[in-house]
């Protein structure tokens, strides 16, 4: 397998930008585990590490829709794919310096459409691929506070006879499994996106003649995402374990299996989603369960305007990049 100068460097800009992905979306996992003192941090970024790395090796469903189903690989090239992952270095790496959990899914598909606009125009874009885009924002806002709130309503009603005590000693131990199933559940999803990037600048690159998803891509994009989980991202966790709304045991252990279930339906049927999205609105859910003030609706307030951002930012990001290469080759 032949290598050239040119490809090497935009595969060290993609694990540069999947190790942001694990950077940021690391509170995702184990925001809401290390919130409630269920875990240290240090324990919780360990377990979120193996789990991400477990997720991430779980299918390829939606790696392919990322590789071959957002751009067109017969217009695009490899200064294509450099411009558009380099945007998710860019404001992936600002947003997790100041806090702000942002949507890595969203950074990466802005700036690849961002790119590949300025590479081949509107025919660069595959609306096909587009269309689960759009259908993931639905499951990851509407879903994810329903199945936060759903959950826990349910466990209001089953648990309303037990002491504040053993509810709290019971989903203690519950939210060891539910914060695994959200790590796990973030690898799937998330960790497979920059897999299938990788593996269409392999296809652009002329390794392959046709897209695949190789083994031993998904092992090293899996183990980059870990390494940037592994650093934590503390300021983000505390964003979204503290500032969203109040949480305990029982709080953490709903919200986590809300989301989880909903990334990992979206996951097997090859949609990609933001586990951010999903994670924050279903603490939202779980908040609103309590009351409805309960929730820090300025600081939500904030989140949201982070994700209205994110895309339309990433894109021109990638297209003002993708005219520099173009100028300067």
């Amino acid at each position: 397998m032949e290598i050239s100068l040119s490809l090497l460097i935009v595969l060290i800009l993609i694990l540069a930008a999947e190790f942001v992905n694990g950077w940021n979306d690391s509170a995702n996992a184990i925001a809401t585990v290390v919130s409630t003192r269920v875990l240290s941090p240090l324990v919780a970024v360990g377990m979120a590490c193996l789990f991400n790395i477990l997720g991430a090796l779980s299918g390829t469903a939606v790696a392919a829709t990322i590789g071959k189903g957002i751009i067109n690989p017969e217009i695009v090239n490899l200064s294509t794919v450099a411009a558009g992952v380099l945007s998710v270095v860019l404001w992936g790496g600002f947003a997790s310096w100041i806090g702000l959990p942002i949507s890595i899914s969203h950074s990466l598909i802005g700036g690849l459409a961002g790119a590949a606009l300025g590479t081949g125009g509107i025919d660069a874009l595959q609306w096909s691929g587009f269309r689960k885009v759009f259908l993931g924002i639905g499951f990851s806002t509407f879903l994810g506070f329903l199945g936060g709130l759903v959950l826990m309503a349910l466990i209001y009603r089953l648990f309303a006879a037990f002491l504040p005590g053993t509810i709290r000693r019971v989903f203690g131990k519950l939210q060891l499994l539910s914060a695994a199933f959200m790590a796990f559940s973030h690898g799937s999803n998330d960790g497979q996106k920059f897999i299938g990037v990788f593996s269409l600048a392999l296809l652009l690159g002329g390794v392959y003649s046709e897209f695949q998803v190789p083994l031993w891509v998904i092992l090293l994009c899996a183990v980059t995402m870990g390494a940037g989980t592994s650093i934590g991202g503390m300021r983000v966790i505390k964003t979204m374990g503290l500032g969203l709304t109040k949480l305990e045991p029982v709080h953490g252990f709903a919200a986590e299996t809300g989301a989880a279930l909903t990334i990992e339906v979206a996951s097997r049927l090859g949609i990609p989603l933001s586990t951010t999205h999903t994670i924050a609105t279903s603490i939202m859910g779980v908040g609103a369960t309590k009351r409805f003030s309960a929730v820090r609706w300025g600081v939500t307030r904030d989140i949201v305007t982070a994700w209205f951002l994110t895309f339309p930012l990433c894109a021109i990001i990638g297209w003002l990049v993708i005219q520099l290469l173009q100028l300067f080759s």
